[in-house]
């Protein structure tokens, strides 16, 4: 299974809508809320240029914002 990361913030709905939509498809992943955590801020920056969220990393390949059609091209890569 392949290795999801989400960075997002408590207020976003897209970071909720790509969420919710991983859980949906059964999909575990991993959350971190650049809100709270510089670490993961800096991460997200790193990986994504963007200040953006959410940033979506799966198994190395970064998708910024929320896209089901680029997401589920990354899962059967």
């Amino acid at each position: 299974m392949k290795k999801v990361i989400i960075y997002t913030t408590s207020w976003c709905p897209f970071c909720d809508a790509t969420k919710e939509y991983l859980k949906s498809k059964g999909i575990e992943f991993e959350e971190k809320n650049v809100e709270i955590d510089l670490q993961a801020r800096e991460e997200m920056i790193e990986k994504s240029g963007q200040l953006g969220v959410p940033v979506i990393d799966i198994d190395g390949k970064i998708i910024i914002g929320f896209s089901p059609e680029e997401i589920e091209e990354a899962l059967k890569e």
